[in-house]
């Protein structure tokens, strides 16, 4: 991966072969948005303008077959560059990636409401199968309101799936730029990210209440949740390079968020939010004794 971030920042020539070549092809809009990232990061927004109009056009074209993903993920991983080479603060950027992840919904419902509407009436009757068997006495009224969340759920589940692309695609895009420029920086920075006690807690309120309050709201779920879950795993990459936490847990992680993923995201939550509050990074760890005397005689 380094030899494509070396390409890159050869030239302009280079950089815009990359962007409209990974655009063109779906699987690989991730790397298009990384170079702009990259270049943006580098050089700054009049460097990155070029590379961003050349990535649209192909982008422009797959929203008008039905795929709004590229130009999402392309224009929010600009924008996220943009805030991080301004503040260079991860935890203002995951702030960022909240409203970005809530504009990628609607551009969502925009351009797949139709959809959604009919992946809403065929969970219908299966709705209502699962409600009987939890529930037998259940009256109508409670199946409604159940069914009153599908298309919120489904476009703040695909909102969050970009803007966990937009992330991914920038944290590609900071590790490149440290492998050419700064060595190690990344790693420094990933493991340090924390967020405040006030954001955390502000982000967890508004996943577990905004739902309660009106069924649109019922986005903020997914949104709000992956800037904790990203400030959870920063958590524990920072735990392993203090040397507290085996690589056995980070591969335990990974492993989890593929197949237990219902399990292991609420767990990494409350970790992030707990973090907030005590630092544990920051912690000192207990010193042993200095001699076999423990400091006496």
């Amino acid at each position: 991966m380094r030899a494509v971030a070396e390409f890159i920042m050869r030239g302009r020539m280079q950089a815009t072969a990359v962007v409209m070549g990974a655009a063109v092809l779906p699987l690989f809009f991730w790397l298009s948005a990384a170079a702009v990232g990259l270049v943006l990061l580098r050089r700054g927004v009049n460097a990155a303008l070029s590379l961003l109009f050349w990535g649209a056009l192909p982008a422009l074209v797959w929203w008008h077959f039905g795929e709004p993903r590229l130009l999402l993920v392309l224009l929010g991983t600009a924008a996220l560059a943009q805030v991080l080479r301004a503040t260079v603060s991860w935890p203002r950027v995951l702030l960022m990636s909240v409203p970005l992840g809530l504009l990628f919904a609607w551009a969502i419902h925009m351009a797949m409401g139709d959809a959604l509407a009919e992946t809403a009436k065929v969970a219908q009757p299966l709705l209502a199968d699962m409600l009987k068997q939890l529930d037998p006495n259940a009256d109508v009224a409670v199946l409604a309101q159940m069914q009153a969340f599908v298309v919120p759920v489904l476009a703040g589940i695909m909102a969050a799936m970009l803007q966990v692309s937009t992330l991914l695609s920038l944290l590609l895009a900071r590790w490149w730029q440290s492998q050419l420029y700064n060595p190690g920086g990344f790693a420094t920075e990933f493991q340090a990210l924390r967020l405040n006690p006030l954001a955390a807690i502000s982000l967890l309120g508004l996943a577990l209440l905004g739902p309660q309050l009106d069924t649109q709201l019922a986005i903020l779920l997914p949104v709000c949740t992956i800037p904790l879950v990203v400030a959870g795993v920063a958590l524990l990459h920072g735990l392993k390079a203090q040397a507290r936490l085996a690589t056995f847990w980070l591969v335990g992680l990974y492993a989890g968020l593929v197949l237990l993923t219902q399990l292991v995201l609420p767990l990494i939550v409350l970790l992030a939010v707990a973090d907030s509050l005590i630092d544990f990074r920051g912690r000192k760890r207990p010193q042993g004794p200095q001699n076999p005397a423990d400091g006496e005689g």
